[in-house]
């Protein structure tokens, strides 16, 4: 008599995620049909500086535009973080419910942090100064988060890739992001050395603190 084994076969189910790319694609698409002459200068973003030069001001940090492609900006990091969780062991790349929690995570900590920032800049009487540095901001790491959405396609529907090739990745958009934080900084140098001591406060408060946190209390959780 033969004896038989049954196997449970698991089907990891991507439907979700298919839905959310589509979405992305789309939003980027109605974006571009929307504001066609504005979205082909941010396009040129990595050699031209009009975009930041003519959109410079604090109010357009709430326009229709920013919004939109934020929104496509916050998908793209959420899939980027839970890849390379699943890279690295710690979690599964189809999982939706931890896709969940990391995008509910980056929504709560980016617009808790933007109140704070609103808050503090406020008491120290620097709000122009602020806006138009988190408008740089909004810009450029919308601009990475583009970049990574395709990348974002391949690793998240091909498994064959090693842990030195997300190793490098991170560091590429970790160094990205610092360099264009590093642009920020520059392009109003003048109006932030005009407050000085109140600008170097606000990165001790609101750029270092929470990022040194978030490391220190991942290590930890995973230790």
């Amino acid at each position: 008599m033969i004896d038989t084994i049954l196997h449970f076969r698991v089907v990891e189910n991507k439907d979700w995620a298919t839905v959310l790319f589509v979405i992305s694609f789309a939003t980027i698409a109605l974006t571009k049909a929307a504001f066609e002459n504005r979205f082909a200068e941010f396009a040129k973003l990595i050699y031209s500086d009009k975009y930041t030069n003519v959109y410079k001001d604090g109010s357009h940090l709430n326009s229709s535009f920013t919004i939109a492609l934020f929104f496509v900006q916050l998908l793209s990091f959420a899939f980027f973080i839970q890849i390379a969780l699943a890279n690295y062991g710690y979690a599964s790349k189809t999982d939706w419910i931890l896709f969940l929690q990391i995008i509910t995570f980056l929504i709560y900590f980016v617009f808790s942090k933007f109140l704070i920032e609103k808050i503090i800049a406020t008491a120290f009487n620097i709000e122009e100064v602020i806006e138009q540095f988190n408008l740089q901001k909004v810009i450029f790491r919308t601009y990475i988060g583009l970049f990574l959405l395709p990348i974002n396609i391949i690793l998240f529907y091909y498994d064959s890739f090693s842990r030195d090739f997300m190793t490098t990745l991170i560091s590429i958009v970790l160094i990205s992001i610092v360099f264009t934080y590093l642009v920020s900084i520059k392009n109003y140098q003048k109006v932030i050395f005009s407050k000085l001591f109140y600008f170097i406060l606000y990165l001790c408060a609101l750029e270092i603190a929470p990022y040194y946190f978030m490391y220190y209390w991942f290590t930890k959780g995973i230790a």
